[in-house]
């Protein structure tokens, strides 16, 4: 088995696949003038992730009943799986890393989603070793995509409520910016400042609330004898209506899961497409007129060298993305190889569990493809529901672990170690 890994290992590396990955990694070393023109990158990702659901939502046509319940429970049980994973991550982050809350948090989404990128890059290598997989795993990939998203925007809501400053700090992080108030006289909740001369006083009645630090400011006559509490009195009943009203207004603020986010999570361009070719595959099998047959020109004879391009691009963002890297520490850069072992060998005991609980075996490609789902990382889905719903977090540290790490690990060394594990699984534990 240790002379098949090797073997494997090393023919792996030097795959065509892999080799332009190399190349465009090189390109930003070697200081190459050249960029990978947005929209060639924009059609290959468009291309692969159509070609891929249009092949699953065929082969899931063709599967029996029972078939298709094993494969409904399998995408109940990545699901949950994953949003574990999201979870763990963001633990290990927060006890072994100096990274603030927010971006540990985003970053925990990231590792929570999975990765089209290696998704077909895994899917290119056993497809080239003539290794058997599940018919649904395209689907697992969609599937999988959705809950590091959910993991994110639950985490930093929390963040929030705690007492999030504007620029993604908490209270007990440094850079931390809470509303300043003047250093003013303080009476039942209002802050008085008395002006010289006898001209009047200038009232300031200051929002305590860290989050507003507005003030409303009046000018009245000087408080005669006794008048004082009688002033501060009034005052202190303003303040609590306008906290009444700040309350009202914070409670018709759009929460952290509004229409417009959910409708990013679960239809953002990449899971659309993918969903979409599931569909379209799907409902043309029923019909009888399947177009992913080993002769078809698009989606099966162009599909590799398609890929090739599309890894020369990763590699040049890969190795771009590094250099983001330098101010995030030691430890965050070891968990950025680490995290995709520790999840994708989760991933591999979870499919074996389900196969065990099903008595039936999975071929080795299940259990590749499955790994990879679970120990790849988001570059896609969750950047873009980032921008959208967290801009306090960092938008560069997710990025450069995803792809300068993880994904650069799992293409490269990743899949035949995950491949050897499984392999040793199975042959300790088979399947009756």
């Amino acid at each position: 088995m240790l002379a098949d890994f090797l073997h494997n290992f090393a023919h792996n590396l030097f795959k065509p696949l892999l080799l332009f990955f190399y190349m465009g990694f090189l390109i930003p070393i070697l200081k190459v003038p050249f960029e990978f023109p947005k929209a060639v990158y924009q059609g290959l990702t468009l291309y692969l992730l159509v070609a891929i659901g249009w092949h699953g939502g065929e082969e899931l046509a063709s599967l029996s009943l029972a078939e298709f319940g094993q494969a409904l429970g399998f995408m109940a049980i990545g699901f949950v799986t994953n949003l574990c994973i999201g979870l763990f991550a963001y633990f290990i982050l927060r006890k072994t890393t100096k990274l603030r809350q927010v971006d540990a948090a985003t970053v925990a989404g990231f590792y929570g989603s999975d990765s089209a990128g290696t998704f077909v890059t895994c899917l290119g290598v056993i497809a080239a070793a003539n290794i058997a997989y599940a018919a649904y795993m395209p689907v697992m990939l969609a599937v999988m995509e959705i809950p590091g998203c959910l993991v994110a925007l639950y985490l930093v809501s929390r963040l929030r409520k705690k007492g999030m400053d504007p620029h993604g700090n908490m209270p007990y992080e440094p850079g931390f910016q809470p509303a300043t108030q003047p250093a003013l006289e303080t009476t039942g909740g209002a802050e008085i400042e008395y002006s010289e001369g006898g001209q009047g006083e200038s009232l300031s009645q200051h929002n305590n609330h860290p989050s507003q630090g507005r003030a409303t400011t009046a000018v009245v006559d000087p408080p005669q004898t006794g008048t004082k509490r009688q002033l501060a009195a009034e005052l202190e009943v303003a303040d609590d209506l306008e906290i009444e009203s700040d309350e009202e207004e914070a409670s018709k603020k759009e929460p952290i899961f509004s229409k417009e986010l959910l409708h990013e999570v679960f239809l953002n361009p990449g899971l659309y497409l993918l969903f979409g070719g599931i569909i379209i595959g799907f409902l043309g099998r029923l019909q009888g007129e399947a177009v992913t047959r080993a002769d078809d020109t698009l989606f099966v004879n162009i599909f590799h060298g398609m890929l090739c391009l599309f890894l020369l691009e990763m590699g040049i963002t890969a190795c771009r993305r590094l250099k983001d890297l330098k101010t995030a520490g030691w430890r965050f850069i070891l968990f950025g190889v680490l995290a995709p072992n520790v999840f994708a060998f989760v991933g591999i005991l979870v499919a074996h569990g389900y196969s065990i609980v099903l008595g039936q075996p999975f071929d080795l490609g299940t259990y590749a493809l499955f790994a990879v789902l679970c120990g790849a990382a988001s570059y896609i889905a969750v950047p873009a529901v980032q921008r959208l719903a967290i801009p306090e977090a960092s938008p560069t540290l997710p990025l450069a672990a995803s792809l300068g790490l993880t994904f650069t690990y799992n293409v490269t060394i990743g899949i035949p170690v995950y491949m050897l594990i499984a392999q040793s699984i199975m042959t300790a534990f088979p399947v009756t």
